[in-house]
């Protein structure tokens, strides 16, 4: 199961180039921030969403993920775990090619909804680690 898990992993992390970063924190001391400036760094377009501030990490923020006026590849979620099935609706809406839950988060309900979006699921995961084990 773990071979294909990590096929899964190196496909999103090499095929998506922008990613809308749910819960991204302005704060560098928050988690999501760290990952997010990784991201920025090894070559990705970031898009922070969240309605509490402006922009994080040089990038401008959106309050949500419908606001966003171009394509997503990869949502990268950093909410807590009751506010999972929500993110997961409203991501599914904007058709990206994957969903990154965090490390601690698991996508409640009917896990198949993704799959049948055309959506990759990956869950319980943090997406820098991943990186740096399957990528660099």
């Amino acid at each position: 199961m773990r071979g294909s898990q990590d096929e899964v992993k190196r496909k999103v992390l090499t095929e998506c180039k922008t990613v809308a970063i749910v819960g991204l924190s302005d704060n560098p001391q928050r988690t999501s921030h760290r990952i997010g400036k990784y991201l920025k760094e090894a070559g990705y377009k970031i898009v922070p969403v969240n309605p509490n501030i402006s922009e994080a990490l040089g990038e401008k923020s959106y309050p949500d993920l419908a606001s966003i006026p171009f394509g997503i590849d990869l949502v990268n979620v950093f909410r807590r775990q009751e506010e999972i099935d929500a993110v997961v609706e409203e991501t599914l809406k904007i058709s990206p090619q994957a969903v990154w839950l965090q490390l601690g988060l698991i996508c409640p309900g009917d896990k198949s909804r993704v799959k049948d979006a055309g959506a990759d699921l990956i869950e319980d995961c943090c997406i820098m680690v991943e990186h740096r084990r399957l990528i660099n």
